[in-house]
């Protein structure tokens, strides 16, 4: 029995054989029209791909454009940090030629007060509640400051004073122009633009409203010879700020409150609110020089 089965097997394999050998050789066979079965399959594999090939187009377009969109976003990070990279080049830039700006402001006032000594200072601390009033330097004794020197900023415009009981081996506190203590006051000449004499006036105050500061002439009569735009200097005479230092420009004329006289506003010359750079106006090492002139002469 179990050889019947394979007989058959067998027998069925060699008719299988013999069948696609006669359709191949029928296939092959020139000149003649596709089969039925032929069509058939044709037809559809034909459907098929149709069916297919649309949807996978269309798949492989979306897939290109996820590709292609992360490419550009790479891309874009790539020029985003360099763009970041630039900007800070250029901020770096700009901050090294406002420093060298300011540095060669410094320079050229340095080299026109010959007969001071200046000592550059930078401003470490400023109280919020104290704006107006008090700055903290980076000079102290040690390195040749005083009390009661006059301090400029960078471009020679007198800012105030150094505090007599601040001051510290290393660090000192400058009481500026606008501080409203009453004993905070200056000798000034005005020069007139239309080329009249010198007024010598004083001022006496700070005016926290106008942001200015309040001056009174000493000479009485001389108040309307006082214009707006008039130049306002130290004058030297009250033996603690130096001659020559500009404190600003005439501003507003108005009569005080009695209408006896008037009250001159002169606006500051340096931004009080703005303090980065200051000097320091030592003028010892210029009083120690003239006193050992004198005694050469007299020898």
């Amino acid at each position: 029995m179990p050889q019947f089965f394979m007989n058959k097997r067998l027998m069925l394999l060699l008719v299988c054989v013999i069948v696609l050998v006669a359709m191949i050789g029928f296939s092959v066979k020139s000149g003649r029209g596709a089969s039925w079965p032929e069509k058939l399959v044709g037809d559809t594999t034909g459907f098929f791909q149709g069916v297919f090939h649309k949807p996978s187009q269309f798949i492989a377009g979306i897939y290109g454009n996820v590709q292609d969109l992360k490419n550009t976003y790479d891309e874009n990070e790539r020029l985003r940090k360099k763009l970041d990279g630039q900007t800070q080049y250029e901020a770096k830039l700009q901050e090294l030629e406002d420093e060298n700006k300011k540095l060669r402001k410094q320079l050229g006032y340095v080299n026109s007060i010959r007969d001071y000594t200046p000592i550059l200072s930078t401003v470490i601390a400023r109280n919020p509640s104290l704006w107006d009033s008090f700055v903290m330097i980076d000079k102290g004794k040690k390195q040749g400051v005083e009390k009661d020197m006059a301090v400029t900023n960078e471009s020679g415009a007198l800012i105030g004073k150094i505090e007599s009981d601040k001051l510290n081996n290393f660090t000192s506190t400058v009481r500026l122009l606008s501080s409203t203590d009453q004993n905070n006051r200056i000798s000034t000449k005005i020069f007139a633009k239309k080329g009249k004499e010198e007024l010598n006036g004083i001022i006496n105050g700070y005016d926290s409203k106008k942001k200015m500061l309040t001056m009174n002439i000493l000479k009485s009569d001389a108040d309307g010879d006082v214009k707006k735009g008039d130049l306002v200097e130290t004058s030297g005479a009250g033996g603690v700020f130096p001659q020559g230092l500009t404190i600003g420009k005439v501003s507003e004329i108005e009569p005080d409150h009695y209408g006896l006289t008037k009250i001159i506003y002169v606006e500051p010359a340096a931004e009080l609110n703005n303090l980065d750079r200051v000097i320091v106006v030592n003028r010892s090492t210029s009083t120690a020089d003239a006193s050992e002139l004198t005694k050469e002469e007299g020898s």
